[in-house]
This record gives structure tokens, sequence and C-alpha cells, in this order.
């Protein structure tokens, strides 16, 4: 488990269920990179734009929960197969996953020319990441169901 904040509540969990740990992010990762081949990124955006290559460079899998986008749009349920084998998997945001397979299933038996989605968050939920991503996600969404289920206009709106 990487961080940067040594008081993070996710390093102290990590810390507590005997998990190895390093406060000194992807650096400090990539020093144990013998250790693992697949990396999670949940820190943001610009961070993962910056992790990718390294993660890449270092051989290692990197699945992506940033909506940073780089790697193909990978809704399990829908389109897992299809990039078996990448290095980067982008797992588009919480509303990609919960609609396109949804969209997905309408798209098996009628055409989708337009598919809309209205998600709320609660505020202590979100926390930095999310808050510095918000319109990230909300794109990333979109052009997740443009891609895996193809509706002709998609419409994203976060409370």
């Amino acid at each position: 488990m990487a961080g940067i904040v040594p008081e993070s509540e996710g390093l102290a969990r990590a810390r507590q269920e005997g998990m190895a740990i390093t406060t000194e992010g992807i650096e400090g990762l990539l020093k144990q990179a013998d250790s693992f081949e697949i990396a999670f990124d949940a820190t943001t955006a610009s961070a993962h734009k910056i992790h990718a290559p390294l993660l890449r460079a270092a051989n290692k899998i990197a699945i992506d929960l940033t909506p940073a986008a780089i790697g193909p749009y990978v809704v399990p349920t829908v389109n897992l197969e299809e990039h078996v084998g990448e290095n980067n998997l982008n797992m588009v945001s919480c509303g990609g996953q919960a609609t396109v397979p949804l969209v997905n299933a309408l798209k098996q038996v009628a055409p989708v020319e337009y598919a809309e989605i209205v998600a709320t968050i609660a505020s202590k939920s979100a926390g930095p990441g999310t808050r510095q991503n918000i319109d990230e996600f909300t794109e990333t969404t979109a052009a997740a169901w443009k891609s895996s289920v193809g509706p002709t206009e998609a419409k994203r709106l976060l409370f």
C-alpha cells in the first residue's frame, strides 16, 4: 500500500492489517516492484498520468481507478475479455460501472440512441481526489458509454 500522508486512515489500516506500506508514493512502491504484478491506482487523474508510464516501464499492470482514461475503458461484465493483456485498464467510474451494463442490456433488445445518468454523492464520501476530478468522472462515464455500448448521445449529471 502506497501513500504520501503517513497519518492517513488508509495507510494506518494497511499497517494494522500487516500489509507492507510506503509513505513515498509511487517512488516507494516502485522500490518494491519485485513484490507485486498489479497496481491499483486510486489517486487522481493528474497523478495517474504520471504513474502510468512509470508502472509500464516497470512492467506492471495498472488498474486505473481514476478518470485519467489512459487505457481502454473496462466494465468487466461488458468488455473485460476484449482487454485481457492490456497494461493499463481504466475502470471508468462508479457511475460507469453501474450504468454501462444496464445500457448494454438495453442495447441487446433495442437500439439505444440516448443514455442519461443523474447521480448523487454524499459530501462526506467525496474525498479530495473525487472533488478534484468531478468533471473528469462525468466525462469519462459518458465516454465509456459511447465506446462500450455506443449510444449516439450521452448525458451525465452529478449532484
